[in-house]
């Protein structure tokens, strides 16, 4: 099995993204699982592109991308992504689209096809914060949630894809009084007891936890 893994650059005032950062340190293998490692651009325009390119030339069976989601104190799989972009600030392009579609022919909303539930559990199981969003933005990150579904919708039937945000780290809110953040270290191994969660689940159904939220 090969699962490719994909992290942005940094973006906006931050010189450091957990997302990558933590990427690259995932080892070679997980599960049994070949890791591929990929440094995607937070650009609208570029980042789909360095993802199929990928896809062609490894054919995984899994895709997942990682992005920051500073604000947030767990790391949360994401169950859906919608054909919208409008930009609270510019990409590293100087790009912000708003109210912008990001296929005519897509479909709305697309859910993911990873086990969302079994992954945050599995996370919590390793001692971090975890939960289930239902909602990836209106940034990047879902950009390319939704660009990947797209294309496993009209070129990559066989891949299985999803979206997964981490925190700020502890040296980006220095400057952020009463943001949560997460280490590095914490983020790598919340991010492997995820891929382990996908690998266990491979072939099965999501497991039927509560991850519902109110509002």
């Amino acid at each position: 099995m090969k699962i490719l893994v994909t992290g942005f650059d940094p973006f906006g005032d931050d010189l450091i993204n957990p997302a990558i950062e933590a990427v690259k340190q995932l080892p070679d293998e997980i599960s049994g699982a070949e890791i591929i490692k990929l440094e995607i651009p937070t650009k609208f325009n570029v980042s789909a592109q360095a993802v199929h390119d990928a896809i062609e030339q490894h054919q995984p069976d899994y895709v997942l991308n990682i992005g920051q989601a500073g604000g947030r104190f767990a790391l949360t799989p994401e169950r859906i992504a919608i054909n919208l972009d409008d930009g609270r600030i510019e990409d590293n392009a100087g790009y912000q689209p708003f109210n912008h579609t990001i296929h005519e022919d897509g479909q709305t909303a697309y859910f993911t096809q990873l086990p969302v539930k079994a992954m945050a559990q599995a996370i919590r199981e390793a001692g971090l914060p975890a939960e289930v969003s239902n909602t990836a933005g209106t940034y990047v990150c879902n950009h390319i949630m939704y660009q990947v579904q797209y294309m496993r919708d009209k070129e990559f039937p066989q891949i299985k894809a999803g979206f997964m945000h981490i925190p700020f780290l502890p040296e980006q809110v220095t400057s952020r009084p009463e943001t949560p953040s997460l280490s590095l270290a914490d983020d790598v191994r919340g991010i492997s007891a995820a891929l382990s969660a996908i690998v266990a689940r491979d072939g099965q159904a999501d497991v039927m936890t509560v991850e519902g939220k109110t509002h």
